[in-house]
């Protein structure tokens, strides 16, 4: 007997409600454990990590030194501005408010701070 395309979605269906079944049944499983785990080991939301908080968690150990963060540009001295007082830095993409002066006739160094 050949499937049509039906059958098989009808047997999607039912394959589907079995796993959120069995899934729902494993999960409830693996609460318990952990809340077991919990209540042993008296473990706070921060000490999981729940709390938002970044760092090293209590009993966690460091594998090597500190990364050191990447360094940062300040804030560029302002290169061009316009009579309403926009400016741009010379960085990067063109800012909207040069791009259509700029269509509109006037040249890059009439903007020159």
């Amino acid at each position: 007997m050949t499937k049509t395309y039906a059958d098989v979605v009808k047997q999607i269906e039912v394959l589907s409600r079995e796993a959120e079944k069995l899934k729902r049944k494993e999960v409830e499983g693996v609460i318990a454990r952990i809340r077991e785990a919990i209540d042993a080991y008296g473990l706070s939301a921060s000490d999981l990590g729940l709390t938002g908080k970044r760092g090293p968690r209590p009993g966690t150990v460091r594998a090597g030194p500190k990364a050191k963060p990447a360094k940062r540009a300040g804030a560029r001295p302002a290169k061009f501005r316009d009579e309403n007082g926009n400016t741009w830095g010379g960085r990067g993409p063109r800012p909207q408010w040069l791009r259509d002066a700029l269509a509109g006739g006037k040249k890059l160094e009439d903007f020159a701070v």
